[in-house]
């Protein structure tokens, strides 16, 4: 499966001049500096570059779990720089999703109440709560496997029903950080198919950090490589 092109008319989310550092003992650690960045709707953007080159921290900033030292992230309508913890709070929880390399289930609940989760957090009602999970589960393709617990599944069904967990809340925005990172070469292309599927079907904005370039040209709508925290180039791919 390829990747097709997403809307190109509307701005999912914008950096202007961003930066993010740090002070180790008497050391000024620029992760990320003076980036700037437009993802617009429905694009499929892979963060690049080597351990350090700050492409983590960006993800970190666009999905609210860090904030900026200078500059603005705009995503939703809003400035996420001057957006208090609540308000960060609630940017998370209604318009992203996230994915993680290590799965991060927990492993004493079943599939079905791992995707469940976030709809327990966010109050969501239970009626509405057991069809959503059903939704998300057939959608990764687990429908059959909602009780089972993670310790039965292999790895790349793991990263599905993290997936799934991800979409529960119906996000605008999916970030994924290293999504094949624990996985096989073959499972990880099964993976990336998936988030294709997803991208087509909802018409979501990917945004994923990853080390694995051929992944991310096969894969992704455009390129963004990240160096000593600056962005370097961020275009279609050729």
């Amino acid at each position: 499966m390829t990747p097709t092109s997403g809307p190109t008319d509307a701005v999912s989310i914008q950096l202007d001049h961003v930066s993010r550092h740090y002070t180790l003992a008497t050391t000024a650690i620029r992760a990320v500096d003076d980036v700037s960045l437009t993802i617009r709707i429905g694009e499929f953007v892979a963060l690049l570059g080597s351990s350090g080159s700050g492409k983590s921290t960006l993800l970190n900033l666009m999905a609210g779990l860090d904030r900026p030292t200078s500059g603005a992230i705009r995503a939703d309508g809003k400035n996420l720089a001057e957006l208090s913890s609540l308000e960060l709070a609630r940017y998370r929880r209604n318009t992203i999703g996230m994915v993680f390399q290590s799965f991060n289930l927990l492993p004493r609940m079943t599939l079905a109440e791992n995707v469940e989760l976030p709809l327990r957090l966010a109050e969501v009602g239970h009626d509405e709560r057991d069809a959503r999970v059903a939704e998300a589960l057939q959608r990764v393709k687990l429908d059959k496997r909602t009780q089972h617990r993670p310790s039965e599944l292999s790895g790349g069904e793991q990263q599905r029903t993290a997936i799934a967990r991800a979409l529960v809340n119906r996000p605008k925005i999916l970030f994924a950080d290293e999504p094949t990172g624990n996985l096989d070469s073959a499972t990880g292309e099964s993976i990336m198919n998936l988030l294709l599927e997803i991208r087509s079907s909802l018409g979501m904005t990917i945004i994923m950090v990853t080390h694995e370039r051929p992944l991310a040209e096969k894969f992704a709508t455009r390129l963004a490589i990240m160096g000593d925290g600056k962005l370097l180039s961020s275009g279609e791919k050729q």
